[in-house]
């Protein structure tokens, strides 16, 4: 503590501390190396361990942020770390992902598909970089996300390509359709659909047995075939803002004709 140099009887300041918390911080870097790893794991053409790291780069992703709130530990130091292990584990790592997977067995169709699966990555890659970039500047409310999370995008885009690994040859429609959903992904990134962000869930309130249960049952569920049970809760999550926006637009377009008179009346 130091004392002003102007005014000798002010009360001590305290410097500010330049260490930073151990715990939340070695969580991210457990995201971090995650995403690093399915980098690597899809240069070496295993994409089902490249899978399977991105789900484990979500799991640290989603404890680093709690154990800093729980242990009073939140620095603006782990936010910006937070921010650049989510770009390589959630943006950079599922494109290259996604890349790899199809520029193996993509040379065969010509050069016009190869340029369009890389730049679907990189539409991805940006896609992901804005999305972080935005959900830091802006204040939002707390139970929405505006626009599909990034470890979400990148669980989809993982969980289909896990699931495609066993495919020994895809064909050109399997390749479109991987470049496609990437560039969904990605696009629902920067959309503007509000997506639940399930955080009025509170870890250290009493629950019924019958949530341990129920969590119990999803993972005898996901078990047998994690790839194909990660997509469907992952794509079906993605999917959902979307179809309630349409669904209750066609609602409004049906209010309206009701109300409108029918032509040649008057």
């Amino acid at each position: 503590m130091m004392r002003s140099l102007m005014d000798p009887d002010s009360p001590p300041v305290r410097r500010q501390s330049r260490g930073i918390y151990l715990l939340p911080n070695l969580l991210t870097t457990g995201c971090l190396f995650s995403g690093f790893y399915a980098i690597v794991a899809a240069i070496d053409g295993n994409f089902e361990r490249a899978g399977v790291a991105v789900f484990i780069a979500m799991i640290f992703d989603g404890l680093d942020g709690r154990v800093a709130r729980l242990t009073s530990t939140e620095s603006a130091f782990g936010k910006e770390y937070d921010s650049l292990a989510d770009m390589v584990a959630f943006g950079v790592a599922p494109a290259i992902v996604s890349y790899q997977w199809g520029v193996a067995r993509i040379a065969e169709y010509g050069k016009a598909w190869y340029r369009f699966g890389w730049l679907a990555a990189f539409f991805y890659a940006v896609a992901a970089a804005l999305r972080l970039a935005k959900f830091g500047s802006r204040v939002q409310d707390k139970r929405y996300f505006e626009g599909l999370p990034s470890p979400s995008a990148a669980a989809v885009v993982a969980a289909f390509l896990w699931m495609s690994s066993e495919w020994r040859e895809p064909g050109l429609p399997g390749l479109i359709l991987a470049f496609m959903i990437t560039a969904a992904a990605g696009a629902l990134m920067v959309c503007r659909f509000s997506y639940s962000s399930f955080k009025g869930f509170d870890l250290t309130r009493p629950v019924r047995f019958i949530w341990l249960v129920g969590v119990a049952l999803i993972f005898i569920v996901i078990a047998p075939a994690p790839a194909i049970v990660l997509l469907v809760i992952f794509g079906g999550y993605a999917l959902w803002s979307p179809l309630v926006w349409v669904w209750r637009r066609v609602r409004r377009l049906k209010r309206q004709e009701r109300k409108s008179p029918p032509e040649g009346a008057g």
